[in-house]
């Protein structure tokens, strides 16, 4: 099981937590990030578990029957390029299960408490730091399902969307199989 932009590693080490028999990487571009992602696995003494510095695009590895990439996609300079990596990485059966803040495609579909929040966030982080990596696709302010699945669309991944709103501010985009 592979995880992208792990950031500290909390997801990835709670799902290595619930699979003992099952063997996880968290992969991030942030040295800080991956020091300590490894630091809170050791401290769990979770073993099943390794953390590597890496971008979406370029991670090592392949026969991967599950990646995941939670609040992420949207900030990567090259989301498109991130998903056509995965495609390559994954097994035949493989899924590539992708969640991301709810959003809607258009302006009026995203005026309310949260929309606001989110489009100051990602004013002052998500479409800086998308603009600083390689090709700086910047997916926009408020990447809706429309713009967010335009990436795996491209890469080629077959799409079964399950699109299911788990809280106010999260939805799981979808699942997208080899």
């Amino acid at each position: 099981m592979r995880t992208l932009d792990c950031s500290h590693g909390v997801s990835t080490l709670i799902m290595a937590k619930a699979f003992p028999k099952s063997q996880f990487c968290g992969f991030d571009l942030h040295p800080t990030s991956i020091e300590a992602a490894n630091r809170h696995s050791k401290e769990q003494q979770i073993t099943n578990v390794n953390f590597s510095i890496a971008t979406a695009r370029d991670f090592l590895g392949n026969d991967y029957g599950f990646v995941t990439m939670f609040d992420a996609l949207h900030d990567m300079g090259d989301p498109i390029g991130a998903a056509s990596h995965v495609k390559q990485s994954l097994q035949a059966d493989g899924t590539f299960m992708i969640v991301e803040p709810f959003a809607g495609d258009s302006l009026a579909e995203n005026i309310s408490a949260v929309g606001r929040l989110y489009y100051g966030l990602s004013t002052m982080i998500c479409t800086p730091g998308s603009l600083s990596q390689e090709v700086g696709l910047a997916l926009g302010a408020q990447a809706g399902e429309r713009r967010s699945l335009e990436g795996w669309i491209y890469a080629g991944p077959s799409c079964r969307r399950n699109a299911v709103q788990y809280d106010p501010g999260s939805a799981s985009i979808g699942a997208a199989q080899h």
